[in-house]
């Protein structure tokens, strides 16, 4: 797998490539590299360079035209003249196939990762569990599996048989043989089943622990990676939970017993999405994104002072949607009201409004006349009406919970100041 992933927490100089296509403009292409930029940052990669292309598609061959091609190898031979300067790797935004892989590192002679690549090697940095363990490692090998490039011959058929055909084959060595390529890819699938296998009993572990944990509603947070969801968890469950700002860094299902005044519930942290996910890690991280398909109320966090924050939700509730779990009781919780800035009009420009002229103002109040009660703009960093968001979800989480446990042994009445007033004067 060293091949295909940073696998050492080193500085390395990467430099990143990107296309411009029909479905994907100049604009959205540079925030898919900011982001993949940030993403080189937490596998521990500098970013030196970004080229970009325009291409109706990507090239089947080497991605990129073979002029763009040779640009990115003018400029790496050029920086790596200086043992200063030299740049170890390249990583392109899509997920590169096994054949534009194999011709790109051909030519450009160096470490060549694509943005799954990149995905894996961080998941793989952040895996703390045995369970985050397992689900990281299937997944890199279904990436690894259709990569298996390099063809060995010396295990191939060794000498034909001595039987009827005259054959003058050597003693020991009669058989099929097997290519280096047939037995790699014979231990990788071997090793999926076991893995598979170590999965699923992990699963019926975890099913029995969410059958275990009583009478009580459910609240998984979830949304894009890096939005404030540990922070928000910290803040709520008292908990420490790893935060920090940098992709991914939670990647363990975190589940802690929340008590809002006198209503317990369970809340659940859970790995943020992103953009171009592969389906595989999906896939592969099914019994983590569990505690999202039975949770009873989704708390969508949203990071409000990103520029491309409407996409983000998007994105999260596509994953959502691909997962099973659509349908559910959500809110949507604003964050980082405190890093919100806009670009203020001129009085005498008179051009329409864009999104970067949008106050916070103007924008919650577009977004709860949209919503109603179902979203909340908060700042967890600042404990910024934090107040108004417990009041919110114990009112939603009561309300459920007293649909689904009507007969509940542990919620006690609460009393107004004056009720209990007159209930002493009584």
């Amino acid at each position: 797998m060293k091949e295909f992933v940073i696998s050492e927490a080193q500085t390395e100089k990467a430099v990143l490539v990107g296309l411009i296509t029909q479905n994907q403009n100049e604009r959205k292409t540079n925030e898919y590299l900011d982001e993949l930029a940030f993403l080189a940052e937490t596998a521990g990669a500098e970013v030196v360079k970004r080229f970009t292309q325009k291409l109706d598609t990507p090239n089947s061959v080497t991605y990129v035209g073979k002029g763009k091609l040779q640009e990115i190898k003018d400029y790496l031979q050029q920086m790596n003249e200086d043992e200063e300067t030299e740049i170890g790797m390249v990583i392109f935004d899509d997920e590169l196939s096994a054949k534009q892989l194999r011709n790109i590192e051909n030519e450009l002679k160096v470490k060549i990762l694509d943005r799954t690549s990149l995905i894996l090697d961080i998941f793989a940095m952040r895996a703390q569990t045995a369970n985050a363990k397992t689900q990281v490692e299937l997944a890199q090998y279904k990436y690894m599996l259709p990569r298996l490039q390099r063809l060995w011959t010396h295990l191939e058929r060794q000498g034909g048989g001595s039987g009827a055909g005259g054959g003058k084959g050597s003693v020991g060595l009669r058989g099929p043989g097997e290519t280096q390529l047939e037995m790699d890819r014979r231990i990788i699938l071997n090793r999926m089943a076991l893995l598979k296998q170590r999965l699923a009993e992990i699963d019926t572990q975890k099913s029995t622990q969410r059958k275990n944990r009583g009478r009580m509603i459910r609240v998984a947070l979830v949304g894009y990676t890096n939005v404030g969801k540990s922070t928000i968890m910290n803040l709520l469950a008292k908990s420490e939970v790893f935060a920090e700002n940098k992709l991914f860094a939670t990647l363990d299902t975190t589940v802690r017993k929340v008590i809002i005044e006198n209503l317990p519930f369970l809340l659940s942290d859970t790995v943020g999405f992103i953009r171009k996910l592969p389906t595989d890690l999906v896939e592969s991280f099914k019994s983590t994104l569990d505690e999202v398909r039975e949770a009873d109320l989704l708390v969508h966090v949203v990071d409000i002072s990103h520029p491309d924050f409407e996409e983000q939700i998007q994105v999260v509730e596509k994953t959502i949607s691909d997962i099973g779990a659509s349908g559910k009781q959500s809110m949507i919780v604003f964050n980082k009201i405190d890093a919100y800035s806009y670009v203020e009009k001129a009085e005498d420009d008179l051009t329409p409004k864009t999104k970067e002229n949008i106050t916070l103002e103007e924008l919650m109040n577009t977004w709860m006349a949209k919503m109603d009660d179902n979203c909340i703009f908060i700042s967890a960093k600042n404990k910024s009406n934090l107040e108004d968001f417990k009041n919110l979800l114990y009112r939603k989480v009561r309300e459920m919970h007293v649909q689904k446990y009507p007969y509940n042994d542990f919620l006690y009445q609460t009393y107004d100041s004056e009720e209990q007033e007159t209930v002493t004067d009584n």
